[in-house]
């Protein structure tokens, strides 16, 4: 029964998380959120807030292990904490890559080596792994965030083999611009090189009007909730936008994809 589920979700601070949080909870799963700091997080209710850093080993397995103390299981892992960043390649710094990587990519081998001793042990589970459409499609001036979900989409797929022999499934959910902090506020590479100046400021702009006019997150907070309890698909795209660009990049010829791509961001 679908009111049985236990619920882990990483990032519930705002936007994206915090939207399927309350989803979950109002499908009546037991919900854990997790959150960097509980003396500053906004109470959500029917969501049980644990504190969580993504980034730190210890505290991944004591909020997972937290979660299992207080429900006994843990049926469904949603991995949504994430980060974004814009600059041309050149600009980004090894240790901003890597902070990206550690809060997109590694944050979720912490908390599925975390979690899936005790969904094996079950024999069951399903484990969600909040990508983006620049897993597949990647976009001027968001290099390594594209790298880092195409990270996410890999490790998804291949981890998908692995555990579906114990009952478990992988699914990738691949969001296009929301209205959250997370894109509005996007930080730039520090290291900025002049000669990138004009396109990556189009670009900046482009991605600023586009999250301005976007979908507010219940829809793909909706799409995480199908996703963890509904029949089992390897990606889900959220309607609108992002199913839209899907679509496109499966069936249309590549420099079509290419110049439409370009000329959405205002580039030559």
């Amino acid at each position: 029964m679908t009111k049985s589920k236990v619920v882990l979700i990483t990032g519930v601070s705002s936007g994206i998380g915090r939207a399927a949080a309350q989803h979950f909870a109002r499908r009546g799963c037991r919900v854990f959120g997790t959150v960097r700091s509980l003396g500053k997080a906004v109470p959500l209710p029917g969501v049980e807030l644990l504190e969580m850093d993504v980034r730190d080993d210890v505290s991944v397995q004591q909020g997972v292990q937290r979660a299992i103390e207080q429900a006994g299981r843990i049926d469904v892992l949603v991995n949504n904490a994430g980060m974004n960043m814009i600059g041309a390649v050149e600009e980004t710094t090894v240790p901003e890559a890597a902070l990206l990587f550690e809060t997109n990519v590694f944050s979720i081998l912490r908390t599925t080596q975390a979690a899936l001793p005790h969904m094996r042990k079950q024999g069951q589970g399903r484990i969600v792994n909040v990508s983006s459409v620049l897993g597949f499609l990647p976009a001027p001036y968001m290099g390594l965030y594209s790298a880092s979900k195409h990270a996410v989409e890999g490790l998804s797929e291949t981890l998908d083999h692995e555990v579906r022999q114990f009952g478990i499934r992988v699914t990738l959910v691949e969001p296009s611009y929301t209205k959250t902090h997370l894109d509005a506020n996007s930080p730039l590479a520090t290291s900025k090189i002049p000669d990138y100046d004009r396109e990556r400021d189009l670009a900046s702009r482009a991605v600023a009007a586009s999250v301005s006019g976007a979908p507010e997150p219940a829809a793909v907070a909706n799409t995480i909730v199908e996703a963890a309890l509904g029949p089992w698909r390897m990606r889900r795209t959220p309607a609108g936008h992002a199913s839209l660009v899907s679509k496109l990049r499966r069936f249309m010829p590549a420099g079509a994809v290419d110049a439409s791509l370009r000329k959405s961001l205002g580039l030559a």
